[in-house]
């Protein structure tokens, strides 16, 4: 079925881009789980003074993701975390093992998500929804040093 409600917008926004701003982010995980990476993210923003354009995050890892999802009940992590376990389980006879038998899985758990995520900035405050947080999906089962790099492309002040 076919909705014909009207869909409405806000007024436009027209800013020059006029700044790219990086740094790099250091986690340390405690194996597999979601770190939520919201606030370190909302500090970045803030030190560069961004007002209107987008923040990328991109990981730098084959065997984590990001990825944006409701902060408010945990049971959905958790939920999602053996969602991702029954599609790539440790047991499945994968051939790639050289780093222990949880390696290919966080692999096989990393195309399935993502690598880089990108978020609107307006009026100097990220655009995410009310139950919205921004994650590291760490698919190993140990710890691990992970590195985020955060860009801001858009205009500042």
């Amino acid at each position: 079925m076919i909705s014909s409600r009207p869909a409405t917008r806000t007024a436009l926004s027209t800013v020059a881009a006029n700044v790219i701003v990086s740094s790099r982010l250091t986690i340390q995980t405690s194996g597999a789980g979601f770190t939520d990476l919201t606030g370190e993210v909302v500090k970045f923003v803030n030190d560069a003074r961004a007002r209107e354009g987008a923040v990328t995050l991109f990981i730098r890892h084959t065997s984590a993701s990001l990825t944006v999802q409701e902060n408010a009940d945990p049971s959905v992590l958790r939920d999602l975390m053996t969602a991702l376990d029954r599609f790539a389980p440790e047991d499945a006879g994968w051939s790639h093992d050289t780093e222990g038998p949880d390696d290919m899985p966080a692999h096989v758990k990393t195309m399935l998500t993502a690598t880089s995520l990108q978020v609107p900035v307006l009026n100097g405050e990220l655009a995410l929804g009310t139950w919205q947080a921004i994650y590291l999906i760490e698919h190993r089962a140990r710890p691990h040093r992970r590195e985020v790099v955060l860009q801001f492309a858009g205009s500042a002040g």
